[in-house]
C-alpha cells in the first residue's frame, strides 16, 4: 500500500482528495498547513506529497526544499490555482516531480500519482548501471560486436604510420571519434589535430580555408592567414564530408596530396607539409567517381587505407555498453544522477531501427535523462522519446517496401486477433510499447465497427 501526503489548508480539496485515493488503495495522510505537513511528513515518510503552493504559514516552495533537502525518495507534486510561469518553473528547477492545476481533474491527480509511483517502484527493482572507468578527456569507443574488433585492429596499425585514410560510413557512426583516436595513438599525438569541414565553408573560401592565403590576395585579406593545412603541421587533417569538395579544388587538393606542396592564395612560395591526412564522407564515392561528381584520381589517392564504420544497426550488440557510456558521460556533463534503467529499456533501444546511429542514440539519451523524474528511465518515456523522433506516418507506403510489408503484416495480425494488441504483441514477439509505437508510426486505425483492445 502506497502512502500519499496532501497539505492544503482547504478543507473541501483535503477531503475530496482523501476520499478519492483512499478508494484507490492508497493510506492517505493529510495537514491544512505547511508546518503540519513537514511534521506528518517526517513522521510518515510518505511515497507522494501532494503540496499546495499557497499555504496559511510556508510557502509551498520552501515546504517543497525542506523536502528535497531531507534526501528522501518522496514525490512531490505541486499544485496551485495561480497559472503563472515564473512559479511553475520554480517548482520543477528545485525538483518538484509534477506541476497540477486547480481546479483538478481527478484523471490528471490518478496519472500524476500513478507515474510517481511507477518511477518510485522502477528506482528500486532496478539496479545501478555498472560504471566503466574511463580517463578524463579522453577519446574512446564503444564496442566489443566483431566488425568493431576488426575497426580497433585497422586503427592498431594504422597509429604506426603516417598512411593517408578514408574513413566511410553513416551520419552519426563516430568517424570524426575515430579520426582522433588514430591521432592519439600515433607517435605524432603531441602535434595538432585540425578538422576542416567541407560543407560547412562557403564555397568560394573553401581554397583560402583549406591553403591560406597572403595579405591582398583578395578584397578583404588585409593580413597572410594560415590554412587548415599549414595550422595541422605535422599532425594530422581532418577532412569531413569530403564528397562535398568542388571539383575545381578537388585538383588543387591532389596536386598537394601528390607533391606534398602547396601554395597559400595569392602567394608563390612553395610550402611542404608532412602531415596526415584523414578523410571521413558518408557518401559513396566510387558511385560519385562513375558519375563524374568526384575525381576518380583523387579517389584513388585518399583510399591508401579505407575503413568502413558499421551503422549502429549492425551492432545492436553494443548498444548495452555505448548506453552505459553514454549515461555516465551524460551526468558528468548535465550534473545529474540519471544512473538506472527500467526492465526493456535496453530490449527497445535494441528493437529500435537507428538510423541516426550512435549520435542518435545520445540524443534520445540525452533527452530521456533531461525528462527523468528521479534517478530511473522508464521504458514508456524511452518509447514516447523515440516516437517523438520518428518520421509521421506516411498513408503512401509502398506495399513492396520493407515498411511497406511490416505495416502490412502487422495490420493483418491485428484484425486476425480482433485488434487486441496484447496477443498481437505476443504473435509478433515483440512488446506491447513497441507495437504502439508501429501502429503510430504506420497510422494503423481499426475499422469502423472495431477498436482496440
Amino acid at each position: 500500500m502506497s502512502k500519499i501526503l496532501i497539505v492544503d489548508d482547504e478543507h473541501s480539496i483535503l477531503e475530496s482528495l482523501e476520499m478519492f485515493l483512499g478508494e484507490k488503495g492508497h493510506s492517505v495522510h493529510t495537514a491544512a498547513s505547511g508546518i503540519e505537513g513537514l511534521d506528518t511528513f517526517n513522521k510518515e515518510r510518505p511515497d507522494v506529497m501532494i503540496l499546495d503552493i499557497r499555504l496559511p504559514d510556508l510557502n509551498g516552495l520552501e515546504v517543497l526544499d525542506r523536502v528535497q533537502g531531507n534526501g528522501c525518495a518522496t514525490k512531490v507534486i505541486m499544485m496551485t490555482a495561480f497559472h503563472d510561469m515564473e512559479t511553475t518553473i520554480q517548482a520543477m528547477k528545485r525538483g518538484a516531480y509534477d506541476y497540477i492545476h486547480k481546479p483538478l481533474d481527478a484523471d490528471e491527480v490518478e496519472k500524476s500519482v500513478n507515474r510517481a509511483l511507477r518511477i518510485l517502484e522502477a528506482d528500486r527493482e532496478s539496479p545501478v548501471v555498472t560504471r566503466v572507468k574511463i580517463p578524463q578527456d579522453h577519446d574512446v569507443i564503444i564496442g566489443k560486436s566483431e566488425n568493431m574488433r576488426d575497426i580497433f585492429k585497422m586503427i592498431g596499425l594504422l597509429c604506426q604510420n603516417r598512411a593517408t585514410v578514408l574513413i566511410q560510413g553513416e551520419t552519426g557512426t563516430g568517424k570524426e571519434l575515430i579520426a582522433r583516436v588514430i591521432h592519439a595513438n600515433s607517435p605524432f599525438c603531441d602535434e595538432p589535430f585540425i578538422t576542416f569541414d567541407c560543407a560547412a565553408v562557403v564555397e568560394n573560401l573553401l581554397e583560402s580555408e583549406l591553403f591560406g592565403h597572403e595579405a591582398g590576395a583578395f578584397t578583404g585579406a588585409t593580413h597572410r592567414k594560415k590554412g587548415k593545412i599549414e595550422l595541422a603541421g605535422s599532425g594530422t587533417l581532418f577532412l569531413d564530408e569530403v564528397g562535398e569538395l568542388p571539383l575545381g579544388l578537388q585538383g588543387k587538393f591532389l596536386g598537394f596530396l601528390q607533391r606534398r606542396e602547396y601554395t597559400r592564395v595569392g602567394g608563390h612560395e612553395p610550402l611542404l607539409s608532412r602531415c596526415r591526412i584523414v578523410a571521413a564522407t558518408n557518401r559513396d564515392l566510387s558511385d560519385m567517381a562513375r558519375r563524374g561528381e568526384f575525381r576518380e584520381d583523387l579517389f584513388f589517392r585518399l583510399r591508401v587505407v579505407t575503413l568502413q564504420v558499421p551503422s549502429l544497426r549492425e551492432r545492436l550488440s553494443d548498444i548495452p555498453d555505448l548506453v552505459n557510456h553514454f549515461l555516465h558521460k551524460i551526468n558528468t556533463e548535465l550534473g545529474t544522477e540519471v544512473n538506472k534503467l527500467q526492465s526493456g529499456v535496453i530490449d527497445r533501444l535494441m528493437a529500435h531501427h537507428w538510423k541516426g546511429n550512435v549520435r542518435d542514440l545520445e540524443n534520445v539519451l540525452v533527452e530521456a535523462v533531461v525528462r527523468a523524474r528521479g534517478r530511473v528511465i522508464l521504458l514508456d518515456e524511452i518509447e514516447r522519446t523515440l516516437s517523438l523522433n520518428e518520421p509521421p506516418p506516411s498513408a503512401g507506403l509502398s506495399p513492396f517496401s520493407l515498411n511497406g510489408i511490416e505495416r502490412e503484416h502487422i495490420q493483418n495480425t491485428l484484425s486476425q486477433l480482433g485488434w487486441n494488441r496484447t496477443r498481437t504483441a505476443q504473435a509478433l514477439g515483440i512488446s506491447i510499447p513497441t507495437l504502439r509505437s508501429k501502429i503510430r508510426k504506420y497510422g494503423i486505425t481499426p475499422p469502423a465497427d472495431s477498436a482496440f483492445s
